[in-house]
């Protein structure tokens, strides 16, 4: 089975989440590229960068895990992603292991991190919600060994 192409992962990704938004009411497509584009930017590998695209995609049941397992993805796709999608009640700690303990899924974590704790992005959430995910990212990169990001100038 040939793996599908980025353009056919980003695609697929696109048309599974077609009319959500994210917490500040935008497309939620929008963070798809964005952690895509924060992968290759990182230095990640077409595996990572789709990944990327699907990070999200069975967590927000936008696809299933029996989507997952059968798409034509390499293995390594299959597994980051896998590693990226929280289980229900599972505690940060768990959830940053098997992120560590899967090969290239700390970097796909990282965009999705930064872009996630962008600035520009938060400012447009209320100040409760703000500071709850400000808190929240600030402890997964802290599990995860990540640096703080560097004030935006």
């Amino acid at each position: 089975m040939t793996p599908l192409t980025l353009a056919q992962v980003e695609a697929v990704a696109r048309a599974a989440h077609e009319g959500q938004t994210d917490k500040a009411g935008r497309p939620y497509a929008e963070h798809l590229a964005a952690v895509a584009a924060g992968v290759r930017a990182r230095g990640g590998d077409a595996e990572q960068v789709a990944a990327a695209w699907l990070h999200d995609s069975v967590e927000d049941d936008a696809l299933s895990r029996q989507w997952l397992e059968q798409a034509a993805l390499t293995a390594r796709t299959k597994a980051i992603v896998d590693a990226l999608t929280k289980r229900p009640g599972e505690e940060p700690e768990a959830y940053a292991r098997r992120i560590l303990a899967t090969d290239g899924a700390r970097l796909v974590k990282e965009a999705d991190l930064a872009h996630n704790a962008d600035p520009r992005r938060l400012a447009a959430l209320d100040q409760p919600t703000r500071t709850r995910l400000t808190e929240k990212y600030a402890r997964m990169r802290a599990l995860l060994g990540q640096p703080e990001p560097a004030p935006r100038r």
